[in-house]
């Protein structure tokens, strides 16, 4: 007799539509932030790491899953660490599970945090939604789609800067700029890859709109103007711009990119999503040997 092998689980199924491997991404910037302004060990930081941890991902990506399932089943590229093709029979359930398991954490954070931090925390909320969901569609709006995107990852951060009650300081904020800088630069790139995939589906992006050069070339000087806010921003910030050179030797080779090897970019995309491990672990070596002091002191006024 034969053993059959035991079909996937569901909810493992959905749980994957979230990008495990990027849950780190979004969740890092609220603890990191919270905790070098000020704030403590408590509920809020707990409660903020879980919530941009696991339930803001699945709202993110789950619903992009559900509301770009007829495109997806077109794009090569999904499977594995580029996200699955959410079985159309699994769509309400994300849906279900993405709302349900956000708004008892977004609850508890608007009750433990002043309405400042309720207002970051929904512009958040909303630029997730607004990404994907039909109509508003800012994932096919050029530029406006990478603008989102870098919403997506620096907004956890700005949020656990305002939870914390600290005042942003100009250099606080330069930073800020550095990390929405990189973020748009990594949207933008990632874009490349689809060019030709996503005009033969009459979707649009930064990359359709100006080509996969012309599209590798602002990545570039995205990640170049990201170094340089940090260097402006000065001590202990400066040294993390050479954070930057990574990205740029991965992203320089595709600076003549043609638009028919479009796809030969996602190569260079898949150094990015390994290099984000390894500039992040440097990243934390880096601010647990200067903290507490100067990066505390750069937050406030």
């Amino acid at each position: 007799m034969t053993a059959t092998a035991a079909a996937p689980s569901p909810w493992r199924h959905v749980l994957a539509s979230s990008r495990p491997i990027s849950w780190i991404n979004t969740a890092y910037p609220f603890a990191a932030a919270y905790l070098l302004a000020g704030g403590g060990m408590d509920a809020r930081l707990l409660i903020g790491s879980l919530f941009f941890l696991v339930p803001y991902n699945l709202l993110m990506y789950g619903l992009n899953d559900v509301w770009d399932y007829e495109s997806d089943l077109h794009n090569p590229r999904k499977g594995g660490v580029h996200g699955v093709v959410l079985d159309r029979r699994l769509h309400r359930t994300t849906v279900v599970a993405a709302v349900a398991s956000s708004v008892p954490f977004v609850l508890a954070l608007a009750l433990l945090g002043s309405p400042s931090a309720t207002a970051v925390l929904a512009v958040s909320v909303f630029a997730v939604v607004a990404y994907s969901a039909p109509r508003l569609r800012f994932k096919e709006r050029p530029v406006l789609d990478s603008v989102t995107s870098a919403t997506h990852f620096v907004s956890p951060a700005v949020y656990g800067l305002a939870l914390s009650g600290a005042p942003v300081s100009a250099v606080a904020m330069m930073t800020l700029l550095a990390f929405f800088a990189w973020s748009m630069a990594s949207h933008a790139f990632g874009a490349v890859q689809d060019v030709n995939a996503d005009r033969a589906g009459r979707i649009a992006s930064i990359a359709t709109w100006a080509g996969a050069a012309v599209t590798v070339r602002f990545a570039l000087a995205l990640y170049l103007l990201s170094a340089a806010l940090l260097v402006v921003a000065g001590w202990p910030w400066w040294p993390l711009a050479v954070l930057a050179v990574p990205y740029l030797l991965s992203t320089m080779p595709y600076v003549r990119l043609a638009e028919s090897e479009a796809e030969r970019a996602t190569a260079g995309w898949r150094r990015f999503l390994w290099l984000n491990p390894v500039i992040g672990f440097l990243l934390t070596q880096y601010l647990l040997w200067v903290a507490p002091g100067p990066l505390t002191a750069a937050v406030g006024p």
